[in-house]
């Protein structure tokens, strides 16, 4: 295990659809984690579905054969902690989905992150340049597949300060409850994304059988918002316990 603060993972994240919800935060109490708060953004909680590509995966700086390149779907909501001066504003995860074992496996040994693995599948088509991009991330359930898409603009912008695009999709710290009641902290590097905003989305599935009946009640209503990322490279850090 590499050291507090040492890049643990690097990838390629890409093309990320993200479709947010308001959320009520009392049904996130039991959810955060120990030494972080719920963050809001208009006094409002929110929580996300997101679906990207994973590309060029290494850990400890080392390819892993065959496991380089997957999908991921997970839901997740906002938190930060207040350290000193600095708020970091973080993420964490209800659960994560990928299709293969081995990378829920290390993922749940290093991070204890609640991830599960499915058969997944995805499509991206985009024509050209100045053509709207078409993402869809499709994953199979005890009855039939379910399916996160998006048709964006072909136009881009980076996120405003202070906009809720900004909340959602500028997050330097990922946040992960233990077994033992405590909290590990690690570091999620990457550039500023552009954000695609939506034309149409597509969102069906079982998600009580995936999240539960309480989260798919709130991924049965209008989403706030719904964008692409356009994703980069990133760097995780190796997992740290806050005291």
């Amino acid at each position: 295990m590499p050291k507090p603060g040492k890049a643990f993972l690097t990838a390629e994240w890409r093309y990320l659809v993200m479709v947010n919800y308001r959320i009520d935060p009392e049904s996130l109490g039991a959810h955060v984690p120990a030494g972080t708060e719920l963050d809001r953004w208009g006094g409002h909680a929110y929580v996300s579905l997101v679906g990207f590509h994973f590309r060029k995966t290494r850990i400890l700086g080392l390819p892993v054969p065959l496991h380089d390149t997957f999908e991921e779907i997970n839901l997740r909501f906002y938190v930060r902690r207040i350290t000193g001066g600095d708020v970091r504003r973080g993420v964490t995860f209800i659960k994560e989905i990928v299709p293969l074992p081995a990378v829920a496996a290390t993922a749940r040994l290093t991070f204890n992150e609640p991830y599960d693995t499915r058969q997944m599948q995805h499509q991206i088509d985009k024509p050209s340049e100045t053509s709207p991009t078409t993402v869809e991330y499709s994953w199979k359930e005890s009855r039939g597949w379910g399916k996160l898409g998006i048709t964006s603009t072909e136009s881009s912008h980076y996120p405003e300060s202070g906009s809720l695009e900004e909340f959602l999709a500028i997050r330097h710290w990922g946040y992960t409850r233990q077994r033992d009641g405590g909290t590990t902290e690690y570091r999620v590097e990457h550039p500023e994304w552009q954000i695609f905003p939506e034309v149409s989305h597509v969102l069906k599935g079982n998600f009580a059988e995936l999240y539960g009946e309480k989260f798919a009640r709130v991924l049965d209503e209008e989403p706030a918002s719904v964008f692409l990322a356009d994703g980069s490279a990133v760097s995780i850090s190796a997992p740290h316990k806050l005291r």
